[in-house]
């Protein structure tokens, strides 16, 4: 093998983070800085000084990720060891909930749970909390105690946080605070049930694997197990993630984090900008700190925007992005009447790219909230300008998708009382009180598909039962995946005409997830992943929701994170907006949403607009009402920062002088109408 010649093109910085030894490692990459090729650099040279690829795990944030990385992987091992070398397998990468889930499966006997437990995905799950909120009385309290999705919110704050229900309640839900001894309550029911049933949530994949890590003896096999432990995007994992990662490696050896604590923006999933800060100092020695600053992505101009905007954080690593690409304007500061003009603003300016030969899928609009982007749809629409938002209907949410799965986990699993409960609804005549009776009296049964046989359905029911208990009997007995996904379709269709009056259109949507699980080796691998890492919308797997070929972006800064594009515009930047009236509390808030602009600022690659309107409408805001109110430029752009923008002013004043109207005499319009009909 050539002298590492696969490294060559990696830069001074990103190859000594792939060369580092054994020792913790911490990469500190900056926005557009070759993160993940560095990361795959990193793992192909382990492998190529003769790591075993089995005992590397690489632990993403989505499955999508997971999958990249290994085909970066294989790229660059072909050109470490040539084309005719084996492909690199990577067993042990994907998402931290994926791996907890295979491990949780391996250990099952030895930590209390079943091997063929279910896994509710979030919707699942607040049902199930429904039910125990039903069962415990908390429904029909005289003062209106928290919904289904508040009370699971809480709960897994709790868990994924590592804080008291009274610190979860103070810090993110003051609201709810009244009811910290009902939730209390809710939450043991709630964990009996789940156990009982056999089902595991979202929350326990994470905290069920680190208890287990917490025993000596589990967690010296699994440190044994894995020589190097390498995670992606560690700004955006919470205390949990970090007790694992602790726990598998307590010394450190072997451990890479790579990340970006200037990116570290979802602080409302429980995720703590504290882990990678603190970082370095989790060992003895402590970590060593590779920072990766030159920037791949935009012109000087935008960087040194954000770069003096991300400065003013009081505490952070240090790092100055830089790059070649000297060429291109400093970012535009937009200064628009109202939030009209802003859409009108930058409908003309997408449209005058577009003519310039940018398409409009190299264009991004980005919003702190999805509400702001509202006038600017219907101007795009009124315009005949196609757009894709994201942020719609997931695709596990869709009521016929949801059906199947439903069918499909409580074939594997009868005890799952949520699946069980929806997929026998699904028949005519068969409402909560029977499937609830119905779900009692098989889930003490040896064989609880064969016992679902023997009962007695309600009368419309009855030609449909024993086709159900067959197709569920047919799923569970798994011979040979995809073909239970098959069965569930063909038992499922006819149901969907009755049910749905879209029935043809939701059917392609069925038939699309039929080739999804054809992708998995089993049912279980199929439930689990789709469960852990579900798709946006339908359209992430089928192409765009639309007939056009090109569309403008729209999407909130949190998901337009990893993204880039050559025109982006930033919606509302101004105090209220960015950062949000919601964000201000705290030090600490403040302080992701200066993150959250420096984010959307560094996801342009040619040219950044910063548009603020000089006043926008609120609605409903207290005993005020809706309103519009005046706003100032937001507190991240002071004026010692105004010489690195431009400053623009739309429209310009000659612009609305040769709008005027011409006064013209008065024309009785609604006569002439009259007289066209007689």
């Amino acid at each position: 093998m050539a002298a590492a010649a696969y490294l060559d093109k990696l830069n001074p910085e990103q190859r000594a983070a792939v060369e580092h030894g054994a020792a913790p490692l911490l990469v500190i990459a900056g926005a557009g800085s070759g993160k993940t090729n560095t990361l795959a650099h990193r793992v192909a040279h382990l492998v190529a000084q003769g790591a075993d690829p089995s005992r590397i795990l690489l632990l993403t944030f989505s499955r999508r990720a997971a999958q990249e990385m290994i085909r970066r992987v294989e790229r660059i091992a072909m050109q470490a060891f040539g084309p005719k070398a084996p492909a690199v397998q990577l067993p042990w990468s994907g998402t931290f909930h994926g791996v907890g889930a295979r491990l949780l499966r391996e250990f099952a006997e030895v930590v209390g749970l079943d091997p063929q437990f279910t896994i509710h995905d979030r919707e699942d799950s607040a049902d199930l909390m429904n039910v125990v909120r039903h069962e415990l009385g908390l429904s029909k309290t005289e003062k209106r105690f928290p919904a289904k999705g508040t009370c699971l919110a809480i709960y897994s704050r709790v868990v994924n946080a590592q804080v008291s229900l009274d610190r979860a309640l103070g810090d993110a839900f003051p609201w709810c605070a009244g009811w910290s001894a009902e939730l209390a309550s809710l939450f043991s029911a709630y964990v009996e049930a789940k156990q009982r049933q056999g089902v595991l949530d979202y929350d326990d994949l994470l905290l069920y694997w680190a208890q287990m890590a917490g025993e000596p003896a589990i967690a010296e096999e699994l440190g044994r197990r894995f020589d190097h432990v390498l995670v992606d995007e560690y700004q955006d994992t919470n205390r949990l993630q970090s007790a694992i990662l602790v726990a598998l490696k307590p010394d450190g050896r072997g451990v890479t984090v790579v990340g970006d604590d200037a990116q570290s923006i979802y602080s409302f999933r429980a995720a703590t900008v504290r882990n990678i800060l603190d970082f370095p100092k989790s060992f003895d020695p402590p970590a060593r700190i590779v920072t990766l600053d030159r920037n791949y992505r935009s012109t000087q101009g935008i960087l040194s925007a954000a770069n003096a905007v991300i400065e003013l954080s009081p505490e952070r690593f240090t790092k100055n992005l830089w790059t070649e690409r000297s060429d291109g304007a400093r970012p535009r500061l937009v200064s628009v009447r109202d939030e009209s003009d802003q859409a009108r603003f930058v409908a003309e300016a997408v449209l005058e790219n577009r003519e310039a030969g940018e398409a409009l899928k190299s264009q991004a609009v980005l919003f702190r909230t999805s509400s702001h982007s509202a006038p600017l749809e219907l101007e795009l629409t009124r315009r005949n300008i196609p757009f894709v938002k994201f942020g719609g209907l997931k695709f596990l949410d869709a009521a016929h998708v949801k059906d199947l799965l439903a069918l499909l986990r409580f074939a594997q699993n009868p005890r799952d009382r949520v699946s069980g409960f929806r997929t026998l609804q699904l028949l005519p005549g068969v409402g909560p009180a029977f499937a609830a009776k119905a779900l009692d009296a098989i889930g003490g049964a040896p064989s609880p598909l064969a016992a679902l046989t023997g009962l007695t359905p309600p009368p419309r029911a009855a030609a449909d039962w024993a086709a159900l208990a067959e197709a569920a009997s047919a799923i569970a007995a798994d011979a040979g995946w995809p073909s239970g996904i098959a069965a569930a379709r063909r038992w499922y269709e006819p149901h969907l005409e009755r049910i749905h009056e879209d029935a043809e259109v939701r059917r392609l949507d069925l038939a699309q997830l039929e080739r999804i699980a054809e992708t998995y080796p089993s049912r279980e691998r199929f439930l689990t992943e789709l469960t852990l890492d579900p798709p946006n919308a339908t359209s992430d797997e089928s192409g765009p929701p639309m007939q056009d070929e090109d569309y403008l972006i729209l999407s909130t800064i949190h998901s337009a994170k990893g993204q880039e594009w050559k025109s982006v515009f930033v919606l509302n930047t101004v105090d209220g907006c960015i950062p949000s009236d919601l964000g201000t509390g705290t030090s600490s808030e403040i302080e992701e949403e200066r993150r959250l602009l420096y984010v959307a600022m560094t996801r342009a690659k040619d040219a950044l607009s910063l548009i603020v309107p000089q006043r926008f409408y609120v609605s409903s805001q207290s005993a005020r009402g809706d309103r519009h109110v005046y706003a100032a430029r937001t507190r991240f752009i002071p004026t010692a920062l105004l010489d690195r923008f431009e400053a623009v002013s739309w429209p310009p004043p000659q612009a609305e002088s040769q709008g005027a109207r011409t006064p013209v005499a008065p024309i009785d319009l609604q006569a002439r109408i009259r007289a066209m009909w007689g």
